[in-house]
């Protein structure tokens, strides 16, 4: 979901609080509460244009913003979303450090929790915090004279991160240094330590040569270049994660012609014939790649969820909110898995995909700009 940032008009923003207190108060029974809190926002914003929340806004918010996503299958757990208040930190040093706890507390050594890490909002339309990176972990990606080494999603990140200094070892899997902007003026880069990098090696449970193609996958996808818009107040910094549908993995990030592109690997490896669409090897090729992926996290003790599991979750999440009075939204074209999608619920049903707040959105890319 792409949405302009909200231009700063004092009256815009206490509508937009009064809207967010009045259903999350009411949400945590906190009724009584509603109109002194208000009351406080009021003279807060009229002396200085701003008002800050307090933890349990913060906390409940952010939960209300993934149950509010619609483009997720996995909102059944946005309960269980921890939420980590950095609002404090205002270095880069700071906030590279907030990141790292990040990665150490959501990694969990494999019993990924879901996280999001608030950092500093927007101030009467000033920027505070900005993560540049898509992901917390991804892959550098390299243009050479025999094509793409790594991710080709993260050519212009790699550039980016290149002309500031970085150089990777140009293998498929250099994990890219994140880049922090903060009202100290210019992105500094850190990189992230190994030992917070948990990664998972794919292996097949039947084909001893699915080795040789030397797939891995980082295990925690947090992502970082959206926007937290909660009660009219955005925060351009707020990391979040779940834990990975193998899909994503194996269907897309491996399978995609533009990503990894490994399809005709694995269908040569299996010994198919890729000559004709009509053999269905496309198929048996994301089968057998949903299946290395599923067993190899496994192996490794690493939370994952198939996606015939993930819909059903869904189905699951659409019946609690349904108990509790509340509209599901959602974006079909997402929530339908990339493969199998006829086999879920989901794909015989429609869902309204207007954006309710609080919600997420996506930021302009700033080393594209």
């Amino acid at each position: 979901m792409h949405a302009p940032v909200p231009d700063h008009d004092p009256g815009k923003l206490l509508e937009d609080a009064e809207t967010f207190i009045r259903q999350c108060y009411t949400e945590l029974d906190r009724e009584d509460e509603i109109e002194g809190r208000l009351a406080e926002i009021e003279t807060e914003i009229a002396q200085t244009g701003h008002y800050d929340h307090t933890d349990d806004e913060l906390a409940h918010g952010a939960r209300m913003a993934w149950r509010n996503s619609n483009r997720c299958i996995g909102r059944l757990f946005w309960e269980s979303l921890h939420v980590l208040d950095a609002r404090d930190r205002s270095s880069a040093q700071d906030v590279y450090e907030g990141l790292c706890e990040h990665l150490e507390y959501a990694t969990n050594g494999g019993d990924i929790r879901p996280t999001i890490t608030i950092f500093k909002p927007m101030v009467r339309g000033e920027r505070q915090v900005r993560i540049w990176n898509y992901q917390l972990i991804r892959y550098a990606g390299y243009e050479t004279d025999d094509g793409v080494v790594g991710d080709p999603d993260s050519l212009e990140f790699t550039e980016y991160c290149r002309s500031r200094g970085w150089e990777g070892e140009r293998t498929d899997y250099d994990v890219l240094p994140l880049a922090i902007e903060t009202r100290e003026g210019e992105p500094q880069l850190f990189e992230v330590p190994e030992d917070l990098v948990l990664e998972v090696r794919i292996s097949h449970p039947d084909h001893v040569w699915f080795d040789d193609l030397g797939l891995q996958w980082y295990a925690v996808p947090v992502v970082s270049n959206m926007r937290l818009s909660l009660g009219g107040i955005q925060y351009t910094a707020a990391p979040f994660n779940g834990w990975y549908m193998a899909t994503e993995i194996a269907a897309r990030n491996f399978a995609d012609g533009d990503r990894y592109d490994k399809l005709s690997e694995v269908a040569d490896g299996l010994g198919l014939d890729t000559t004709r669409n009509r053999d269905l090897w496309k198929d048996e090729a994301l089968v057998e790649l949903n299946r290395a992926v599923l067993h190899s996290f496994e192996r490794d003790g690493v939370k994952i969820v198939d996606h015939h599991t993930a819909a059903e979750q869904f189905g699951a999440f659409e019946r609690r909110e349904e108990a509790a009075g509340r509209d599901v939204t959602g974006d079909r074209s997402w929530l339908l898995p990339p493969m199998s999608s006829a086999t879920t619920h989901i794909f015989h049903k429609t869902y309204d995909n207007r954006i309710e707040t609080p919600n997420f959105f996506y930021q302009a890319s700033p080393y594209e700009e």
